[in-house]
C-alpha cells in the first residue's frame, strides 16, 4: 500500500509512523504540492460594500460605567442641586469638579480631561446614548456585541469577518486587556463566525505575547515541523469544506509564525522619539501603562491590524469613592490625546476611527446612604469618535439639566454599531452570516446609521 495514497491517508496514520522515517523530516518531499485554492488565507483582505471613511478602528473601553455628568457631559445646572432630595431615598450629586469650554465651538468638558480638551475639534461627542441593561456582564456584552442576554460575536469579530487583513504576520483583531472587563473574553469572541475573527489578547507587561520568541536552535527543525503540518491539515480539510474551526487552526499556526517574526518589532518601541514617548506620558522601560497600549495600538493600526482594543484596566464603577476618577482620567487623558495627535500628525486619523465607549453611565444622583457615589444608569450616557469620517469637534444629541433624560436625538448602542459600519463601508443589514436557520448581523433587527455625525 503507497502510504501517501489520497484514499488511505490520514493525519494520525501519517504522524504515528512519520517518527520512523529519516531525521530532518524528510516526509515533506514525499507530500503533493497544495494549489493556491487548498492553501487560501481565510483573512484575506476583502472589500466592503462602498467606499469607506475609514479602514480600521481603535476601540477604547472603560470599563464600570464611565460617569458622563463627571467627564463629555458636565452639568453645571447640577451643582446648585446638589444636596437636594431627587426622590424620597436619593439626592443630587454634584461633580467634584469643575469644567471648561474648549475647542472653536467652546465644548464644555470636565476638568478631568485637560489633555481631551486640547483635543476637542477632533472629537464627536454623542451625549445621547442609551442601552437596554443595567448590568456590567451583560451591557458590556451588548456594548460589544449588541446583545441583550445571549453570547454573540464582537463588534471585533464583525469587521475582522468583513474586512480581513491587510496583514497576514499580525492578527486581524488584537485586545489590549491587562484584566477582563465583566464579560471576560466573551466581549471579543467570534462565536459563530469563523474562529479565526476573535481577538488575540495581548497582556501588557514584561511578557505581552507568552512563548512569542522561538528557540533559535530549532527555529528551522520548528518550521518543517509546521510545512509538514500545513500539508497534512490541508489534505484532511479537503473532506471537511464546512469546518471553519479546522481552517481557523490551519490558519492559526501560519499567523502564530508570522506573529513571532512581527510582533517583537511591533511591541519594541526603540525606533520611537523621545518626543513621541513623552506626548504618550510614557519612558523606555514602560510596558504597561495605558499610554504604553495606546502607542502599540498606533504601531499596529499602521501595519494592517483592522480593529486594536484596549480595556483599561481601571474600574470606573464608582458606587463610592468618586474621588477614584482622578486616577482613571489621568491615567488615560494624556494616553488618548497623544494618540489623537500623534495619528493626525502621521496623517493616519483620517483612515483611522477611534471610538471611546463604555458600558453605561452613572446617575446624577447618590443615595442617601452613600452620598460619595452614583449609580449604574443605562438611560443616558456619552460616547465618543474621532477620525475615520466623523464630524470633529461636534456634540450630537443633548440631556437635560441634571444629565437624567435625553432631550436631544437619542442614540442606541445598535445606531452606535450601525455607524461604526457604514463608516467601514458597510450596510449593517447586509453584512450576515447564516448560522443556525438565520441570517444574524451585529445590530440584530435594528440599528439606523447617524448620518448627521458623518463629515
Amino acid at each position: 500500500m503507497n502510504l501517501f495514497s489520497k484514499s488511505s491517508i490520514t493525519r494520525r496514520s501519517l504522524l504515528a509512523q512519520s517518527g520512523q522515517a529519516a531525521s530532518g523530516l524528510s516526509l515533506l518531499g514525499l507530500l503533493p504540492r497544495l494549489s493556491a485554492a487548498e492553501s487560501t488565507n481565510p483573512l484575506a483582505p476583502d472589500q466592503p460594500h462602498f467606499a469607506p471613511k475609514a479602514s480600521r478602528v481603535i476601540f477604547l473601553f472603560m470599563p464600570g460605567g464611565a460617569s458622563h455628568v463627571d467627564g463629555f457631559d458636565p452639568k453645571p445646572e447640577l451643582q446648585k442641586f446638589h444636596g437636594r432630595d431627587a426622590s424620597k431615598d436619593r439626592i443630587f450629586a454634584g461633580s467634584l469638579w469643575g469644567n471648561h469650554r474648549c475647542g472653536m465651538n467652546g465644548t464644555l468638558i470636565s476638568n478631568l480631561y485637560p489633555h481631551l480638551g486640547s483635543c476637542i475639534d477632533d472629537l464627536c461627542l454623542i451625549r445621547s446614548m442609551h442601552g437596554d441593561k443595567g448590568d456590567h456582564f451583560e451591557a458590556t456584552l451588548s456594548m460589544h456585541s449588541g446583545t441583550r442576554a445571549e453570547t454573540l460575536p464582537g463588534i471585533g469579530a464583525w469587521v475582522s469577518y468583513g474586512l480581513g487583513t491587510t496583514n497576514p504576520n499580525l492578527p486581524s483583531h488584537v485586545v489590549f486587556a491587562e484584566t477582563l472587563p465583566y464579560a471576560g473574553a466573551q466581549s471579543w469572541d467570534s462565536n459563530f463566525l469563523p474562529a479565526c475573527h476573535q481577538g488575540t489578547r495581548i497582556t501588557p507587561g514584561a511578557d505581552p505575547i507568552p512563548n512569542l520568541t522561538p528557540d533559535s536552535a530549532t527555529a528551522a527543525l520548528q518550521q518543517k515541523e509546521l510545512d509538514l503540518l500545513r500539508r497534512l491539515n490541508q489534505r484532511h480539510m479537503q473532506s471537511h469544506q464546512h469546518d471553519s474551526t479546522l481552517a481557523a487552526r490551519i490558519y492559526s499556526f501560519d499567523a502564530a509564525t508570522g506573529l513571532q517574526k512581527k510582533a517583537p518589532e511591533v511591541l519594541d518601541f526603540s525606533d520611537e522619539s523621545d518626543e513621541t514617548l513623552a506626548l504618550y506620558g510614557i519612558g523606555r522601560n514602560d510596558r504597561k501603562s495605558f499610554g504604553w497600549q495606546c502607542l502599540a495600538a498606533r504601531r499596529m493600526s499602521e501595519r494592517g491590524v483592522r480593529f486594536i482594543e484596549i480595556v483599561d484596566r481601571g474600574n470606573w464603577d464608582a458606587h463610592s469613592n468618586m474621588k477614584s476618577y482622578e486616577k482613571l482620567c489621568g491615567n488615560t487623558d494624556q494616553a488618548i490625546a497623544g494618540l489623537l495627535t500623534d495619528l493626525k500628525q502621521r496623517g493616519l486619523l483620517d483612515e483611522t476611527l477611534v471610538v471611546w465607549c463604555t458600558e453605561f453611565g452613572r446617575t446624577p444622583s447618590a443615595p442617601k446612604t452613600q452620598v460619595d457615589g452614583r449609580d449604574h444608569y443605562k438611560d443616558a450616557f456619552t460616547c465618543w469618535l474621532a477620525g475615520g469620517g466623523v464630524k470633529g469637534g461636534y456634540v450630537h444629541g443633548a440631556t437635560d439639566d441634571m444629565g437624567e433624560k435625553i432631550t436631544e436625538d437619542p442614540v442606541h448602542i445598535h445606531d452606535f454599531h450601525a455607524t461604526i459600519m457604514h463608516l467601514l463601508g458597510f450596510d449593517h443589514t447586509k453584512l450576515t452570516y447564516h448560522y443556525s436557520g438565520r441570517d444574524f448581523r451585529l445590530t440584530g433587527l435594528a440599528g439606523n446609521v447617524i448620518h448627521d455625525i458623518i463629515s
